[in-house]
């Protein structure tokens, strides 16, 4: 066990074992992003249906948004570095299994329990980084780590599978995952310390159930909907997920050891901070669901290269998330929070005066706005939500500050994409060439990627007509919605300034934890 001044002052190995937590958060952050370059490859060999096709992608994302939180309660309980090996070996072992996947099927559940695996390692990593950094300044520096590389992540995925997309088969994207868990899995018991809550009561499997069962319906409707679906199946499935976090929460307040202690939202820094976060990646992802298109299909860039120009956006929020919390030494974190979603909103305004001639200084500027602001608010929010709980139910608060990230994830495709497909369907309809029989028409107006295929059947001029005018209505819709994403984070920024404006680094820290003896 530490000594209270060993723990305040972390050396060489809490350093060390920073490291070795970076690899699963750097990994699950690319693997949300890293498939969707490989879709077209393993669509071509297996086969899948559309309906197939679908699953692959996102039943990783259900899976892992509705056991964030249980599993941020069990690591409390079990040991969050036992979770985290755990983890760790069913994250390299499903990765193999997707890798070589002969049948859809088999891929769609080899990804499920992709999903469950990873789980299992987002919440340890950050509670494990609240029990080794005591110090508060030193914990803000490690979160503020944990937050660039996530975001890192995120942003390099679409790099990584470029790359590897051309020099590899489509399995390289997952088999990249085994090496990097078999290292953590030796180095994560020397370097990592062992903690679990002394008094965590009995886990609550119906909690357990009710948050699942909350979270997939949740995540699916906010899927649908950025699909333009708003169907009764939509409509089904939101509510069934209102219904079940509505249960999820009066069972919370009833128990005596809850699996979320909803206590914490008494704090206004907790909540908005959550909350911001969410906005944060909200209008990050929101951003490259435009941003990755419009470089490909737009400017046609072959996808290594489109992935090469997001880098900006990867250095910024490094540089962000970093410096972000060293400003904290002069100003308060309210004030570096709400600069930091004022500079991503003034990011949106830039991508909002992209057209479809290639204005690169432009895009980089918008992109390193975005990046830095984002990552600055990601460091500061997270530090926030974590250091406000106690370190026993750090567990939970993690999972609960990742699963509302994720959410804020789904949301920004669903809420910003749907906002530009629906400018996309009305300006392509005010420019779509004279005498186009319906039927291509129908099909033009879906995507842009429809209309350049339809536009690539047509003889002469009007094909040529066709795909300048999708192109044209594209830029419009990605427009409206930056400046929506402007809009929005501008107001969040206003609001984090005014509530977080008296919160200051370490101030509502709990007591220092006492780690496991097991080490």
């Amino acid at each position: 066990m530490k000594s209270t001044e060993s723990a305040a002052r972390p050396g060489g190995r809490e350093w060390a074992g920073l490291a070795v937590l970076m690899l699963p958060v750097l990994l699950i952050s690319v693997t949300v992003t890293v498939l969707f370059f490989a879709l077209p490859s393993l669509t071509a060999e297996l086969e899948p249906s559309g309906a197939q096709q679908l699953w692959i992608v996102d039943i990783y994302a259900f899976l892992l948004a509705g056991l964030l939180i249980p599993m941020g309660n069990l690591g409390d309980r079990i040991g969050r570095r036992r979770l985290l090996l755990l983890g760790a070996a069913a994250f390299g072992a499903t990765s193999a299994v997707a890798a070589y996947a002969p049948t859809a099927e088999l891929l769609i559940a080899a990804r499920a329990l992709q999903g469950a695996a990873a789980a299992t390692l987002m919440p340890p990593t950050l509670a494990l980084i609240r029990v080794m950094f005591t110090e508060p300044r030193r914990l803000q520096t490690a979160i503020a780590v944990w937050a660039s590389v996530f975001t890192l992540g995120s942003v390099v995925g679409p790099i990584i599978g470029g790359w590897m997309l051309e020099h590899f088969w489509w399995g390289a994207v997952f088999l990249i995952n085994v090496p990097v868990m078999a290292v953590l899995l030796v180095l994560g018991p020397i370097l990592l310390p062992e903690y679990r809550d002394p008094s965590p009561g009995r886990f609550d499997l119906v909690s357990a159930a009710w948050v699942l069962l909350a979270a997939l319906p949740a995540v699916y409707a906010v899927k649908k909907a950025a699909e333009q679906d708003y169907g009764p199946q939509t409509l089904a499935a939101a509510l069934v997920g209102v219904l079940f976090a509505v249960l999820f929460t009066r069972r919370q307040r009833r128990l005596a050891t809850p699996m979320l202690d909803l206590g914490l939202f008494r704090s206004k820094a907790f909540g908005v901070s959550l909350i911001t976060a969410a906005i944060a990646v909200f209008a990050l992802v929101g951003t490259f669901y435009f941003i990755t298109q419009y470089l490909m299909s737009v400017l046609e860039m072959r996808p290594l290269t489109a992935g090469l120009m997001t880098l900006p956006t990867a250095v910024s929020s490094v540089a962000g998330s970093l410096l972000g919390a060293a400003a904290t030494r002069w100003f308060r974190p309210g004030y570096v929070i709400g600069s930091g979603m004022l500079l991503g909103a003034a990011g949106f305004v830039l991508v909002a005066r992209l057209g479809t001639a290639a204005d690169l200084p432009l895009l980089f500027a918008g992109l390193l706005l975005l990046g830095w602001g984002i990552g600055s608010v990601q460091a500061l929010a997270s530090n926030t939500v974590v250091s406000s709980a106690p370190p026993e139910k750090a567990g939970s608060a993690s999972g609960l500050f990742e699963s509302a990230t994720e959410f804020g994830q789904a949301l920004g495709a669903a809420v910003l994409g749907s906002i530009g497909v629906a400018v996309f369907r009305s300006a392509l309809a005010d420019g779509m060439p004279a005498g186009l029989p319906a039927e291509q028409g129908a099909a033009a107006s879906e995507t842009l990627g429809g209309a350049l295929a339809v536009a690539g059947e047509l003889a002469g001029g009007t094909g040529a007509a066709l795909a300048e005018a999708a192109r044209s209505a594209y830029v419009a819709g990605m427009q409206t919605a930056a400046w929506s994403g402007a809009v929005i984070m501008l107001v969040m920024g206003v609001l984090a300034f005014i509530n977080l404006r008296r919160v200051r680094v370490g101030e509502e820290a709990p007591p220092e934890p006492a780690a496991d003896a097991a080490r």
